[in-house]
């Protein structure tokens, strides 16, 4: 079945088969990922992840990725948030991105890669090190292992998060950023009173790279305060 593209293109939906031992809901996945038009977008323009959009859109809402800004990307792998942070502030020649994941990751280019858990406890002085100071930007798109349980999904990234806001407290320099992904589900309340105090600005933000039918939120929290200026 062909369908109108924003160009005013006609293109084909793609119907995947199911066969051997696919299941009905790796099918639909796959139907998705392959009728996605970010998904083919991020192909063409060279980014590692339809989750590039994301950052991009909000950005250019938000205006927070300013050139020569320091910034880190929590769980960068496959690394298209890098990419899109290394282009907006400029680096290496002017800003600095320090990717870092548990998981091994292709360079990309302009962009420093830590392989380590950001829980460990030398991690905050490990990236202070390679950015030269305090960082201005923390990123986290990260995503625990999903359970297909709407309510454990959202209560699981929702401890993740918690983990990445006292990590930007140690790493954030005054008047810093935080961005995160959330799921809601109810219990967003408490995380949005503790950014509060320690951001003088906190918002939702849903780009529209964000699929219609998902629970994902962004989190942006602006104008860190300092741990001698918290309220």
């Amino acid at each position: 079945m062909a369908k109108k593209t924003s160009s005013g293109t006609r293109a084909m939906k793609v119907q995947v088969k199911t066969g051997g031992k696919r299941s009905l809901s790796s099918k639909l996945w796959l139907e998705r990922q392959l009728n996605d038009p970010y998904v083919a977008r991020a192909k063409r323009e060279g980014f590692r992840s339809r989750a590039a959009f994301k950052l991009m859109e909000i950005d250019d809402k938000a205006r927070f990725l300013k050139k020569g800004a320091r910034v880190v990307d929590l769980g960068a792998a496959p690394g298209g948030w890098s990419q899109i942070a290394a282009k907006r502030v400029g680096a290496p020649a002017e800003g600095k991105v320090v990717a870092i994941d548990i998981l091994d990751m292709e360079p990309v280019p302009g962009v420093m890669f830590a392989k380590l858990d950001f829980l460990d406890a030398a991690a905050p002085d490990k990236l202070k090190e390679m950015l030269g100071g305090p960082a201005d930007v923390v990123l986290s798109d990260m995503a625990a292992n999903a359970t297909g349980h709407a309510r454990t999904d959202h209560l699981k990234i929702m401890a993740l998060v918690e983990l990445a806001i006292e990590f930007a407290r140690e790493v954030l320099a005054p008047g810093g950023a935080f961005l995160a992904k959330v799921l809601q589900g109810g219990t967003e309340a408490n995380l949005l009173a503790a950014l509060k105090r320690d951001f003088a600005k906190v918002q939702h933000i849903k780009p529209p790279a964000s699929r219609a039918d998902s629970a994902e939120l962004y989190l942006l929290a602006t104008g860190f305060r300092g741990s001698s200026e918290r309220i």
